[in-house]
């Protein structure tokens, strides 16, 4: 049966937490181009990310060594923050956190991020394959989903900046968790 995976990549590190839309570091850069260098031979049908500057950035490295891919800004792997409609779902512990998101990256019950989900894992008639670069919360929520956990359980789902997390889904068995928050192939925070 045929199958979908999705190559999930955090942005790299961003610089100027005070700006609004920050840019990569030059560590953050050394990490999306090795991010790049570790998938530079998955034969994948687009190279997605969200429309933040680290997202863009992260793409463009990685686009060097994913030639012929085409790079695509999609509204699916925006930086989302689910936010619970029904506060008794969530450990009292999160509340705090949860009502500070703010509200242009405030998704009420994940309901733009179980479409969006819904979306990347729909199977074609054949094997494909898609490399997407997004956001920490957002690869916390596809794999919650992956693993059918709680809704909130994606809090605690931390990935490292450039880090890949692999996920699939076939029509014919549940969605398999791959890979998580692999980062061998990262550089040294120093170098």
């Amino acid at each position: 049966m045929p199958s979908r995976t999705l190559y999930l990549v955090r942005h790299g590190e961003a610089g100027g937490h005070d700006e609004t839309d920050p840019g990569l570091t030059d560590h953050g850069r050394r990490q999306a181009t090795a991010a790049g260098h570790a998938l530079r031979d998955i034969d994948a049908g687009a190279l997605l990310h969200s429309s933040r500057r680290r997202a863009r950035e992260t793409a463009a490295h990685l686009a060097m060594s994913l030639p012929g891919i085409p790079v695509v800004q999609s509204h699916l792997v925006e930086d989302r923050t689910p936010v619970p409609d029904e506060w008794t779902d969530v450990p009292s512990r999160y509340h705090e956190f949860l009502r500070r998101v703010p509200a242009d990256e405030a998704d009420p019950g994940g309901r733009m991020l179980d479409a969006a989900v819904r979306e990347l894992a729909s199977t074609g008639p054949e094997d494909d394959a898609l490399v997407i670069v997004t956001h920490n919360f957002v690869i916390g929520w596809i794999v919650r989903s992956v693993l059918d956990a709680p809704w909130w359980r994606w809090i605690g789902l931390h990935q490292d900046h450039g880090a890949i997390t692999i996920v699939e889904w076939s029509s014919d068995r549940p969605a398999r968790l791959i890979t998580f928050n692999e980062r061998h192939h990262l550089p040294d925070p120093e170098s």
